[in-house]
């Protein structure tokens, strides 16, 4: 009932930028957490970006240390979407990158909650 479509992946050198979009949509009633995990062959998922609502105004969000300070997620909560602007980019950035979204979906008479993932973008940095 809830998916989730990326889109922004693709080739660029090292030092490049590129900016992933990730929308979610369906019968979503809420989301309180939205961001990048990216998973490289032969390794496991990593977290990359998250925002979360958690339980301060206008929630928070979590890097991974390897990208803090090169990477930036945003939102746009009028469209369920969120961003991930990827600067200075090196070969360890090489992945498959993966949107992930956990919220609640109004079900006729209930609410519940959901978890979803994309299909994937990859990410191929090179000279």
């Amino acid at each position: 009932q809830v998916q989730l479509v990326e889109s922004g992946g693709g080739l660029v050198q090292p030092g490049g930028s590129l900016r992933l979009s990730c929308a979610a949509s369906g019968s979503v009633f809420s989301i309180n957490a939205m961001g990048w995990y990216r998973q490289a062959p032969g390794s496991q998922r990593e977290l990359v970006a998250v925002w979360s609502s958690g339980v301060t105004s206008g929630g928070r969000t979590n890097y991974a240390d390897s990208v803090r300070g090169r990477f930036t997620i945003s939102r746009d909560n009028a469209k369920n979407t969120v961003f991930l602007e990827m600067n200075s980019l090196n070969a360890e950035d090489t992945a498959v990158y993966y949107c992930y979204a956990r919220g609640r979906v109004e079900i006729v008479t209930t609410y519940r909650p959901f978890e979803v993932w994309g299909q994937g973008t990859p990410v191929t940095v090179s000279s």
